[in-house]
């Protein structure tokens, strides 16, 4: 966990009590989060049903989309106990970055990866066929679980049906229909907050064959 000085506890330190709610889903806002202490909890909103997404622990950063662009909050933040957490604007944002340069990194590689997430996104986005977009977001997710044995094409993602939804951008129930047909062909199976991909490399292929007729076109 990095330390976090006095002096900056003194001049931009919030303190939080359990249950409180930090911003909400959807309102604007102009300030991230640095946790110093407590644990604070990422809820989103899908469907009809209020979603953990995260739960987040000292030394991690919230909100910081807000930082970055002019955007509404794409999920609600509650403090889990007592919080204690630095808050930032846009204007005193400078002030953290030249005063800590321990903090300023990791934002950078927070903010790198962010980036990333939305350009690899919008990659998903492109693709015209529905199933090729749930198909990239299973591409998508599995580059995120740890390298599997060299002898297997089996990958093991953690996420719901909602998830890939959110993803692709689709509506839940289009996204489940293609899902249950990708189960039904044995290419997939379904577990609880699980989905189970037997063949990634057929997916691959798939994908980049859609990708090379976008570029064709």
């Amino acid at each position: 966990m990095m330390n976090i000085s006095d002096s900056l506890l003194k001049r931009f330190g919030k303190t939080y009590k359990d249950q409180d709610i930090i911003f909400c889903e959807y309102e604007p806002g102009d300030t991230c989060y640095l946790i110093n202490s407590g644990k604070v909890q990422i809820v989103k909103i899908m469907g009809d049903i209020e979603k953990t997404i995260d739960v987040l622990e000292p030394g991690e950063i919230f909100g910081e989309m807000a930082i970055l662009e002019e955007a509404p909050r794409s999920a609600s933040a509650i403090a889990l106990g007592k919080v204690e957490a630095l808050e930032f604007n846009r204007e005193n944002f400078q002030i953290l970055m030249q005063g800590n340069p321990q903090i300023a990194l990791k934002l950078l590689k927070l903010f790198t990866k962010r980036i990333y997430d939305q350009k690899r996104r919008f990659m998903i986005l492109t693709l015209e066929e529905i199933d090729a977009k749930i198909a990239d977001v299973f591409l998508m997710l599995g580059e995120k679980e740890p390298p599997h044995p060299a002898d297997s094409d089996e990958v093991e993602i953690n996420a719901t049906i909602d998830d890939i939804a959110h993803w692709a951008g689709l509506p839940p129930a289009e996204c489940r229909k293609v899902i249950e047909h990708f189960q039904r062909q044995q290419r997939i199976d379904i577990k609880q907050n699980k989905i189970i991909i037997h063949n990634m490399n057929d997916f691959t292929r798939y994908v980049n064959s859609k990708r090379k007729q976008l570029d064709n076109n």
